[in-house]
């Protein structure tokens, strides 16, 4: 009845707010994480319908879109990224410019009749949007901090942080921001957004930045700031976190590779402490899977293979610890980047819809893929270029065998 007279009753559509502290010192507001507490009831009709829209939005909608996806990734946000990048840096006279956007409270930023024609416009039925726009609109909203309770306020705007359905309008609410220049390219993951511009020679009428990559010798003069509504963007001097990797200006992965291999130190810590209290080694083992391998190899197909030998020798010899504290034999580094690399690379070619699998061609033959002709070690250390000799190496193997 609630979908066939596109009313939602205002008790399913109530909002408690729960502050949650990000941090151990609270200074201000933005310190703290609102989540939102909804009806069960109506988290549970919400799947219901995200499950008809996402069966009703064709999967060529917003390709560049890769966060409520399946077979998406922030690993293959990152790889494509640098991948755009680094394609572009290997010929001459040429640099980067990005731009990282992270908006605040990104969900609020939804306009529900704004959302709701963009909605007919892809083709859904009225009755469907009209049901979607009074759920997003008139919502009883307080704040709950411990025993005490404020005051109700309506909205009419945004979508709350707790709601299942959330996340799924907020991607449909923002298919339509795509580049308008081909040398331009945003990549989203959720609200997280990237504008890439391809500079070539001085001519940057087309770009949005804020990182700067630029490889050439002599470079002529420093790079003009970029401005939006009179305010300059803030220069990153060194690296910036993307999507939970530490990219530097330079796209070297020094940063980063020591930022994780300190961070597998510290939780040797904890390992090591199990260890006295004669924990069995397989249930270190999981331990150590689960609180040390996961930080050394998030994102691994991305950023390893461009790593220098030092700092796969740091990065080792955290795997070479954990084996000595659990006594047990434990995949090196090599193994796990080659394993997974081979892994997120197959499940690409097996997805026409994905945004990198137009790098995976086919030799003519049909057994082996075309590799990419690079200039630099930069793009050849990259995940296309690794990728595709992996999968080759592998028919390599096999036809021999």
């Amino acid at each position: 009845m609630s979908l066939l007279q596109s009313v939602v009753p205002t008790c399913f559509k109530e909002t408690i707010i729960v502050p949650v502290p990000k941090k151990t010192k609270i200074l201000c507001l933005n310190d703290y994480r609102p989540v939102a507490l909804t009806s069960t009831i109506m988290k549970c009709f919400e799947r219901l319908v995200k499950s008809f829209i996402t069966s009703s939005i064709p999967d060529s909608l917003d390709p560049l879109q890769f966060a409520y996806r399946p077979n998406r990734s922030t690993e293959d946000a990152i790889a494509l990224t640098l991948h755009t990048a680094l394609s572009h840096l290997d010929q001459r006279d040429t640099y980067v410019r990005m731009l990282f956007i992270d908006y605040s409270s990104a969900f609020n930023t939804i306009v529900p009749s704004k959302l709701v024609t963009k909605l007919r416009d892809l083709g859904l039925n009225s009755a469907l949007c009209d049901w979607i726009l009074n759920f997003l609109t008139g919502r009883p909203q307080a704040v709950r901090m411990g025993s005490t309770t404020s005051s109700t306020l309506t909205l009419n705007t945004g979508a709350p942080q707790g709601c299942v359905l959330s996340p799924l309008l907020y991607s449909l609410f923002t298919h339509d921001c795509v580049a308008t220049h081909s040398s331009n390219t945003i990549i989203k993951f959720a609200d997280d957004t990237t504008v890439i511009g391809l500079i070539t020679g001085d001519d940057e009428t087309a770009y949005r930045e804020e990182l700067i990559v630029d490889f050439r010798r002599r470079q002529r003069e420093e790079h003009a700031p970029l401005s939006i509504n009179g305010t300059t963007v803030e220069r990153v001097n060194s690296s910036f976190r993307f999507l939970g990797v530490h990219i530097s200006e330079d796209l070297t992965w020094t940063h980063h590779a020591d930022f994780i291999t300190k961070s597998a130190r510290q939780r040797l810590f904890f390992l090591r402490r199990l260890r006295r209290l004669n924990m069995d080694s397989r249930l270190l083992c999981r331990f150590y899977r689960c609180t040390i391998e996961s930080i050394l190899t998030g994102c691994i197909t991305a950023w390893y293979s461009s790593c220098t030998a030092l700092n796969r020798k740091a990065l080792q010899r955290v795997v070479k610890a954990a084996q000595h504290i659990t006594r047990t034999e434990l995949p090196s580094m090599e193994d796990l980047y080659t394993q997974r690399c081979r892994k997120k690379a197959t499940k690409i070619i097996k997805d026409p819809s994905h945004p990198s699998y137009k790098l995976f061609c086919l030799l003519p033959s049909g057994r082996r893929f075309c590799s990419i002709r690079a200039r630099t070690t930069r793009l050849r250390d990259s995940f296309i270029p690794q990728a595709i000799r992996l999968l080759n190496c592998v028919h390599n193997t096999t036809t021999s065998q």
